[in-house]
């Protein structure tokens, strides 16, 4: 592999270009020879690295072309210049990555694991169709985009998994995307590697790691966004690395500096895990900064300068990467869909053939004598709810309650989820004749539609979240249980109604007079005697989220006598018949903090994994069958890879200990430029190996096998880093390196041997092209955990 030679070829356009004044380029010289090493490399390394990358002769090309532009004294202070490489190693890479990711990209030709879900996705953009997903919208964006130029209508509906593809299905187009990101990282990774100054081999080896990956080969070869998530991580981190080391202010700098924010701000809006890698790059920029303070060559405001510029360059192209993303994907979904009761009243209203459609006709001002159902605004899809049923006298732990009549969230539209709002002077539930409006801080009474007993709550736990008092529809018991049922009204976003409430928009908060606890939704299932609805309950603590409510579907409660006073007061205000206009900033805010608390919560299962079991590989993941044989797509990753990664680790974090006690010892084994490089290469590799592995262990829903996916490609780069050390200890410190190198060297050898032959060997269970017998499947589970399917005998 050392033979492997970089080929470059320069591009280069110049504009008005001039040589700057001797003197200065003198004094630029002299201050990089005397600059201390840092995450930017010495003047010496810098020149090695040139020289290795670039061949003699594109060196002395360049030079004869700076001589000739010195008799060219032209005003060029707007200069710049575009340079394009083409490097031999990076494009092999690439080469030998997109035939693995695309060889017979369209096998299977039916619904692959979570096909079934960005699939979907996918085909909702093309009609245009709004969707809701936990996750950021790019990577669906780009498929969409991929899918849609090749004329693809989304007419399919990606029913469950295993389901064939019709014609009309461009598979190559929907797949595209994530393999041609797969395809690019490889690369990247080796990019990467140098950027931090391996050697040219162990580069390559690191890229033909990712390539011999066959988790991340699987990854890359079906609608999924991990690949999209890794390739803009890694991009964002290389092209940071290179920000860093550019000329401050100058138009590489500020190239960098954007590539990088909208790589790593893009990898964020693939999924929300994307962030970490996000945390990562702004770690390496920081630490850099920190390590530029001791420089007294270099003033206060010089730096402080530069801290600002990089502050603001990174937040403002983050932000509008960001912002930009979701603005595309609100433009795009303009009609209602399938997950439109996910989302607020308004945002339902501002849907071609959302709510409007229902609630149309409806008034809007909500008055005593209104018949309503209240929503939960954000969190759940839920109604508040009530019916015949009573609390039971006690619950299992002991703890006694009203044995009123129960108060529920219920997450479909049902008859028992309509209430009628009353004054508490007024014994008619009817409207009156001169409308009596309720404004914000009103005092009202609401009186259930199907039961007509009213909303109360009282100095009792509340059954599942005992630090709330219960909430109940009041029954007289005669046992000294006075009701309490006064709600003061207050309307959050009062100014855009001028504090009047309006059904749909107005979001309020009913707060219990006699207790000033509010009415909440806790998010907890009550069992089976609540029919396992969501308990509602008052608390005291009424600034969350949870206690807040919206009126969704109003009328007004009728009387045969008052036909003419109905008529009058619809006439009035209306909910408008077509879609209400909700602006972009209050759509972004509430899909926002809808993906944040509408997680999906899987209770468990059957190829679900945990973080600690992800080092190993101990369960892998079951993708597709065929149904004629044996064929099938598993996610398992590389095992020689995975676990040799896995003691990398340890060797990384030996080889630091050691170091750092003898240096404790003022033993100093490397010198200054080797040790920077060492602790470098743990600050960028290791710590992005933690930071995109142990937050997972504190993560409280069902995960799999490709969350580790992230982690696992920072951990292959330390591996290669391990190895390069490796190889610079035994020069350093064993009598007879020549021979131990050598021996070194063909045991990597042999493991190199090793990885290409699982590779090849569990390649069938990432394309899934070959047919195979029961036996077949049982040789190839190495582990008992293994659960591959064994479809045909």
């Amino acid at each position: 592999m050392e033979a492997v030679s970089e080929a470059t070829e320069t591009a280069t356009a110049t504009v008005r270009s001039r040589k700057p004044p001797k003197k200065q380029q003198q004094i630029s010289e002299e201050s990089t020879k005397q600059r201390a090493p840092s995450m930017e490399t010495g003047a010496n390394e810098r020149q090695h690295q040139h020289k290795s990358d670039e061949p003699e002769k594109c060196t002395q090309s360049k030079e004869n072309s700076e001589r000739n532009g010195a008799f060219e004294e032209v005003d060029d202070r707007f200069s710049f210049s575009i340079r394009l490489h083409l490097n031999a190693a990076t494009v092999g890479l690439f080469l030998l990555s997109f035939v693995t990711r695309f060889y017979r990209i369209t096998h299977p030709r039916g619904v692959v694991f979570d096909e079934i879900h960005f699939g979907k996705f996918v085909s909702l953009y093309l009609k245009n169709t709004f969707y809701f997903d936990q996750h950021p919208p790019l990577g669906k964006l780009l498929i969409a985009g991929a899918a849609g130029a090749v004329g693809y209508s989304g007419s399919f509906e990606f029913p469950k998994i295993g389901s064939e593809y019709d014609a009309s299905v461009p598979i190559l187009a929907l797949r595209f995307v994530p393999a041609l990101c797969g395809s690019l990282l490889a690369p990247i990774v080796y990019s990467i590697l140098r950027q931090v100054k391996l050697g040219q081999s162990v580069s390559i080896l690191g890229g033909l790691l990712i390539i011999l990956d066959n988790a991340l080969l699987t990854h890359s070869r079906f609608i999924l966004m991990e690949s999209m998530l890794l390739f803009f991580a890694a991009l964002g981190i290389l092209t940071v690395l290179k920000f860093l080391q550019a000329e401050p202010f100058s138009a590489r700098w500020w190239a960098f500096g954007t590539v990088a924010a909208a790589s790593l701000t893009a990898a964020v809006c693939v999924k929300f895990v994307g962030f970490y890698s996000y945390l990562l790059a702004m770690y390496i920029i920081g630490r850099h900064v920190w390590m530029e303070l001791p420089d007294r060559r270099k003033s206060n405001a010089y730096i402080l300068l530069k801290v600002i510029a990089k502050v603001v360059l990174i937040v403002s192209v983050s932000l509008t990467v960001y912002v930009g993303c979701f603005y595309l994907h609100f433009a795009t979904l303009y009609k209602a869909g399938p997950h439109d009761n996910v989302m607020t009243s308004a945002f339902q209203a501002s849907l071609e053939g959302g709510l409007a459609s229902i609630t149309k006709g409806q008034p809007l001002r909500v008055q005593h004598g209104s018949q309503i159902t209240l929503k939960h605004t954000h969190g759940r899809v839920c109604w508040l709810h009530s019916h015949t049923h009573v609390y039971p006298i006690k619950y299992k732990d002991g703890r006694g309650s009203s044995h009123q009549q129960q108060v529920t969230c219920y997450g479909f539209k049902d008859v028992n989820n309509w209430w009628i709002v009353k004054r508490p002077n007024k014994d008619s539930l009817m409207v009156d004749d001169e409308p009596d409006y309720i404004e914000h801080g009103d005092l009202i009474q609401l009186v259930h539609g199907v039961t007509s007993r009213a909303l109360n709550s009282h100095d009792v736990a509340s059954p599942v979240s005992p630090l709330c008092q219960e909430v109940s529809c009041y029954i007289d018991y005669n046992i000294s249980m006075p009701a309490n049922l006064l709600w003061r009204v207050e309307i959050l976003n009062g100014k855009e109604s001028k504090n009047k409430w309006h059904a749909i928009t107005s979001q309020v908060r009913l707060v219990h007079v006699n207790t000033t606890a509010a009415l909440k939704y806790t998010g907890e299932q009550l069992p089976d005697w609540g029919y396992n609805q969501f308990e509602v309950a008052a608390d005291r603590r009424q600034q969350t989220i949870d206690t807040i409510w919206n009126v969704e579907e109003h009328r007004y409660t009728q009387h045969k006598d008052k036909k003419e006073v109905l008529n009058k007061l619809l006439a009035t205000e209306m909910i408008p018949t077509e879609p209400t206009k909700l602006s972009f900033w209050n759509k972004f805010s509430e899909l926002q903090l809808k993906m944040l608390l509408h997680a999906d919560k899987l209770e468990s299962h059957m190829y679900s994994s945990e973080p600690h079991e992800w080092p190993l590989m101990d369960k892998g993941i079951a993708y597709w069958i065929d149904g004629n044989s044996n064929a099938q797509v598993h996610l398992l990753g590389n095992l020689v890879i995975w676990y040799s990664a896995t003691m990398a680790i340890v060797m990384y974090v030996s080889f630091l200990v050691f170091y750092l006690i003898r240096r404790r010892r003022e033993m100093y084994d490397l010198d200054p430029i080797e040790w920077d490089r060492f602790r470098l290469g743990g600050e960028i590799f290791l710590a992005g190996y933690l930071i995109h592995y142990l937050p997972y262990f504190f993560v409280e829903r069902t995960l799999f096998l490709y969350n580790y996916l992230p982690a696992l490609l920072f951990k292959v780069m330390l591996l290669c880093f391990v190895l390069d050390h490796c190889q610079l200890a035994l020069r350093k410190f064993v009598k007879q390196p020549t021979l131990v190198l050598a021996i070194f060297r063909a045991i990597v050898v042999a493991w190199f041997a090793g990885v290409l032959y699982f590779f090849q060997r569990y390649s069938v269970l990432s394309y899934g092209t070959t047919a195979l017998s029961a036996d077949d499947v049982l040789e190839l589970r190495l582990k008992d955990t293994w659960d591959l399917i064994v479809h045909k005998p």
